[in-house]
């Protein structure tokens, strides 16, 4: 199958959403589609205000337009809502395309975060935006449910996987672990360092032993300088991210605005329970008192987390792979018959 994918989020950018729409397409060209990604990298575009490296795409539609035109995909996927998702969505309203759309951010929680906008502006933006879809797929039942309350229509779940031959506990190694001088516990961040994550929360914690944050972001020198005692190790990818995972004690995931959270099962999947809020994303995939905590006071989730054991935390994140959140992704897709193409 020919897979148009719209992004308006795509690399250099490293969060959740990049990494599940490139795993996504790693695991459609195994299995024989051909997906194509239109994003900014093929766009003139500019920086975001007060996040470089974000591009946004400066008026997108007349290529964009060539470009599909071009592709004849059997398949329209909008995964965002920026300036590309909204071109990718005129394209088909115009031409009589059907299209589906994912909900990858709780977008209005987000912009009341950073702007102080009221949610249900953002909320009646994003009904308008996702309602021409033939479906709008979401991550977890909390967000359906938090969707259909807020009045939208066609929601299908496509889940979220997690690489566990990278992520892994490593309780036998030659290798000299990361963070080995630190007290312990050991409480670990990992994710973009920007005021929607709520990191201050964690920071803001008498803890025992050490903070260590993983991440770039644009709050970084602000955090590193109202926090000095905590331990800012910058960006980690791969082993050596794989690595500092497994060496730590307990893994704090302080976002109220995330609908998933692929950092969780990470960490899960090295064998470190996690403590966050009960909120959508954390509660659909932390096992209260098996994989980790959940609390309206974060100290108590930690607490409560660090004397949970590790094995079972591996357990609960082998039930999630990229293979069968591939094959949702793939049924819910809405077929482009060829003669609308012309």
């Amino acid at each position: 199958m020919n897979i148009a994918i719209v992004t308006d989020a795509w690399a250099p950018q490293v969060n959740g959403v990049v990494r599940t729409i490139g795993r996504t397409r790693d695991e459609l060209i195994e299995a024989g589609h051909r997906p194509t990604i239109l994003s900014p990298q093929s766009f003139r575009s500019v920086a975001c205000p007060t996040y470089p490296e974000i591009r946004l795409a400066l008026f997108p539609y007349r290529r964009l337009a060539a470009r599909l035109d071009a592709l004849r995909p059997d398949a329209i996927h909008i995964a965002t809502e920026g300036p590309l998702g909204l071109a990718a969505r005129r394209y088909c309203l115009r031409r009589g395309l059907p299209f589906t759309t994912a909900y990858h951010t709780r977008f209005p929680e987000y912009v009341a975060a950073r702007f102080g906008l009221p949610l249900g502006i953002t909320y009646a933006w994003l009904r308008r935006f996702h309602g021409a879809a033939q479906a709008t797929m979401v991550a977890t039942p909390s967000i359906e449910a938090e969707l259909l309350s807020q009045g939208f229509s066609r929601i299908k779940r496509w889940s979220r996987g997690v690489d566990t031959l990278l992520f892994r506990p490593r309780p036998n190694t030659n290798e000299e672990p990361p963070l080995k001088d630190l007290p312990r516990p050991i409480h670990l961040y990992v994710g973009r360092l920007a005021v929607e994550k709520n990191i201050e929360a964690f920071l803001n914690l008498d803890l025992p032993g050490s903070q260590v944050v993983i991440g770039d972001g644009p709050q970084c020198a602000d955090l590193q300088a109202r926090f000095p005692k905590a331990h800012f190790l910058g960006k980690q990818v791969g082993e050596d991210l794989a690595k500092h995972y497994a060496a730590a004690d307990v893994f704090v995931f302080p976002s109220l605005t995330d609908t998933f959270g692929l950092v969780i099962l990470e960490a899960l999947a090295s064998g470190v329970p996690v403590a966050a809020y009960p909120v959508p994303g954390p509660k659909d995939i932390i096992r209260e008192g098996v994989s980790g905590a959940l609390d309206g006071d974060l100290a108590i989730a930690i607490a409560r987390a660090r004397q949970l054991p590790r094995a079972a935390c591996r357990a609960e994140a082998e039930r999630f792979s990229w293979s069968a959140a591939t094959q949702q992704f793939l049924a819910n897709l809405a077929l482009v018959p060829a003669r609308l193409f012309g």
